[in-house]
């Protein structure tokens, strides 16, 4: 079985980063270095189900469907990720934990197998390690410690 395992620093509060994370209207915004993917139905309640859609691609529908498991505000998500169908659910985690500087993020994906599994946790790395480098710091430049965007003059979806 293949994973993605990604652990980054931000020197942002737990609650900047978890609104980053979160917020439907903000996570197009970092994940834009990737697909720019847009979470449609999106909540951090456990049993929402939901969809990642971006745009398709030659051998993909443009759509992740997944499912919340479990939310520990500012510390846990956990959800569920079909990328096509038929496909045996693989599963997401975000943890963050505070540090002295801030907030330690990982990201975890688990359950590829086989081994189109192997492929996929390839492609999907490289894209997270992206978005995670790059998109994310990008985001929680623009915003204020209560995920309001100061570039854009307006706040987060609010939680």
């Amino acid at each position: 079985m293949s994973e993605i395992r990604i652990v980054r620093d931000y020197p942002h509060s737990p609650l900047k980063v978890w609104r980053a994370l979160t917020d439907p209207a903000l996570i197009p915004r970092w994940t834009s270095t990737g697909k720019g993917a847009r979470a449609v139905g999106f909540r951090p309640v456990a049993g929402t189900r939901f969809q990642f859609v971006a745009k398709p691609m030659p051998g993909w529908r443009g759509i992740v469907d997944c499912e919340v498991l479990e939310v520990r505000e500012r510390e846990l998500l956990r959800y569920t990720w079909v990328g096509a169908e038929g496909e045996t659910p693989s599963e997401v985690a975000y943890l963050l934990e505070p540090t002295d500087a801030g907030t330690r993020f990982t990201y975890h994906h688990t359950g590829f197998t086989g081994v189109g599994g192997f492929a996929m946790a390839k492609v999907l790395g490289a894209v997270r390690r992206k978005m995670l480098t790059t998109g994310l710091p990008a985001l929680l430049a623009e915003l204020d410690e209560n995920g309001v965007s100061v570039a854009r003059g307006g706040p987060a979806a609010g939680r």
